[in-house]
């Protein structure tokens, strides 16, 4: 009696490696990609639109840590009008220093 090897037989309804999943992962990659490379635009700022001036200050905030009294410290912040009509102020700008604990 002579027996013939057996087949691997996988029924029809047993789950396999779903083709759609590699699919979601490169778009999930791609959106992720697109995302970082958006928010690390360090071009200056394009104008608005709509006849306004727009102030652009290039950081809001510095801290020099612990200064001791009677020691000068000096930093410089760049502004710019980026809109399309004139920049004018009402008052004299001013810079507001805030002491710490």
């Amino acid at each position: 009696m002579t027996t013939k090897p057996s087949k691997k037989v996988t029924p029809k309804n047993q789950p396999g490696f779903p083709i759609w999943l590699p699919l979601i992962i490169v778009a999930g990659v791609v959106l992720i990609a697109v995302a970082v490379l958006s928010n690390n635009s360090s071009s200056p700022a394009a104008p608005t639109t709509g006849g306004a001036p727009a102030l652009n200050v290039d950081k809001d905030r510095f801290d020099f840590g612990d200064v001791k009294l009677g020691q000068t410290v000096q930093v410089s912040f760049e502004v710019a009008n980026t809109g399309d009509a004139p920049l004018r102020f009402k008052e004299k700008p001013y810079i507001e220093v805030a002491a710490g604990c």
